[in-house]
């Protein structure tokens, strides 16, 4: 199973919550394209409290619902709780986390959140092959560690969706410092995943994508 996620951010990165829903009506519309031996799973998004402030819905929208005021945007980054998801997982948690220079709510302990709990038991009841978590915005590909070195099939992910897709790769994610990631949480349980960040805030960047995803089924084709 290969794992795909969007919109940990809500409405703060809503561009990664439409490349998800593009990117499962190119599956719907090509399902030739998928091997045999590989199911993918994409969860178009995990804040969906962040993403209702941002777009009125929960559900599909277009660019057009999208709010033009910034602390509205801003706002749409947390859940309903204030927390920053992406800093409530079990790597490095602490209760207090930063984005950029800001302070931020990692949750009042791992996995407080339900949206995170949820994420949680998926992984452990399925145990993707390898994950895929988009973000907005900076242009590159992630790896991801917890302190025990990128695996060597976290290295073959991240150059296999960089070269299709043009974005740079990148050992680590290391212009601020977070805690509480997500995929470095799927390398502390031996997951490879790896961090997509679309170039800016708005577009969703499908040709890319698209051709970094072909290349991921194409090595998981056996």
């Amino acid at each position: 199973e290969l794992l795909f996620v969007g919109g940990l951010h809500g409405g703060y990165e809503w561009n990664t919550v439409l490349l998800a829903y593009e990117l499962m009506d190119y599956l719907k519309t090509n399902p030739q394209i998928i091997p045999k031996n590989v199911k993918v799973t994409i969860i178009p998004v995990v804040n969906p409290d962040g993403l209702e402030k941002v777009v009125g819905t929960t559900g599909r929208f277009t660019a057009s619902d999208v709010s033009t005021s910034e602390n509205i945007l801003v706002a749409g980054r947390f859940n309903a709780n204030n927390v920053d998801l992406n800093r409530n997982f079990d790597c490095d948690w602490q209760s207090k986390g930063v984005w950029r220079t800001t302070p931020v709510s990692g949750g009042s302990a791992v996995f407080s959140e339900p949206e995170t709990e949820a994420v949680r038991d998926y992984i452990a009841a399925n145990k993707p092959t390898a994950a895929v978590v988009w973000y907005s915005a900076g242009g590159g590909v992630f790896a991801s560690n917890c302190h025990n070195g990128v695996s060597t099939l976290t290295n073959a992910l991240t150059a296999t969706f960089a070269k299709a897709s043009g974005y740079k790769a990148f050992q680590s994610f290391d212009f601020y410092e977070t805690t509480g990631d997500m995929v470095n949480w799927l390398a502390k349980n031996k997951i490879p995943g790896i961090s997509v960040l679309l170039t800016n805030h708005t577009d969703t960047e499908l040709t890319k994508n698209k051709a970094g995803l072909d290349a991921l089924l194409k090595y998981y084709t056996k």
